[in-house]
């Protein structure tokens, strides 16, 4: 009896260390186990959500050496860019300009293309002529006769006349300087002049303004205030040319000189300029 006893009583015992065995083995696996526990950040199933993840991901950022300098490279340009677009906008000639000035810009433009056009239908119209005169070599001299004339109010060999406008500017401040005439002269180009004269100087394709003490030399022609301009051409196109905003006449009140214009039906036009042969061009044609 005793011996059952004690057998019985192992066999407890051995029941018991197996139950501690198989509690201790299943507490350790569980604590194996990734996202158990009591750790914070996870869901209770032990998995991280997907904005955690993203988050752990871009956070805290990884930022290379070479991302830095294309970062700053665009800043850079950015910059540029806003600050020539802002100076371009500040410094347009037309900012804040009336209806009225705008329209007659337009006008003016239209009138430009409205010539272009009508010397490409007179170039055309000769053409024509040409071809279908019956004697072609007198045809030929009668438009080079022409022609002729035409280049030598555009060189200055020949004087002319005809409608146009005189501008006169004064500079009792001594302010005017030699570029300020040149635009005067681009601009009236521009507006279609034809033939200019400054003050007895013949205004050609190859003239040049520089400033000279106490005034402007013009093709190494000294002259002084009043400037005296004569022009001919299309009174409408050119006195408006000169009177746009920010154009000639403004420009030059803003240095404290003075510009009028006077539109004329009759303009002469007396001084000029000896042909002079070209020293290396010569004509393409055969």
């Amino acid at each position: 009896m005793q011996g059952s006893s004690d057998e019985s009583a192992k066999g407890a015992h051995g029941a018991g260390d197996g139950a501690g065995r198989e509690e201790g083995e299943a507490a350790a696996s569980s604590s194996a186990q990734p996202g158990t526990g009591t750790g914070t950040g996870t869901e209770p199933g032990g998995e991280r959500t997907g904005r955690q993840r993203l988050a752990a991901a871009v956070w805290p950022p990884r930022v290379t050496r070479a991302q830095l300098i294309v970062a700053l490279l665009l800043f850079v340009l950015g910059l540029g860019l806003a600050i020539q677009v802002r100076s371009t906008s500040e410094n347009s000639s037309l900012r804040g300009a009336r209806q009225e000035d705008l329209v007659r810009i337009l006008d003016e433009l239209d009138d430009r293309t409205k010539r272009l056009e009508d010397e490409k239908q007179s170039l055309e119209g000769q053409r024509t002529e040409l071809e279908n005169s019956s004697d072609q070599a007198e045809e030929a001299r009668k438009q080079t006769r022409q022609k002729a004339r035409q280049l030598g109010v555009l060189a200055g060999t020949v004087g002319a006349r005809g409608p146009g406008i005189e501008l006169t500017i004064t500079d009792p401040g001594d302010s005017v300087e030699a570029d300020m005439l040149l635009d005067a002269v681009q601009e009236l180009r521009a507006a279609g002049a034809e033939a200019i004269e400054v003050n007895n100087v013949r205004v050609v394709a190859n003239t040049y303004f520089s400033d000279s003490a106490g005034g402007v030399s013009v093709d190494g022609h000294k002259i002084s205030p009043p400037y005296r301009f004569q022009v001919i051409g299309k009174p409408k196109d050119l006195e408006p040319a000169l009177n746009i905003p920010g154009g000639v006449v403004q420009t030059l009140r803003k240095e404290q000189a003075d510009a009028s214009v006077r539109a004329s039906q009759e303009i002469v036009i007396n001084a000029l300029r000896s042909a002079k042969r070209p020293d290396y061009a010569r004509s393409s044609a055969q």
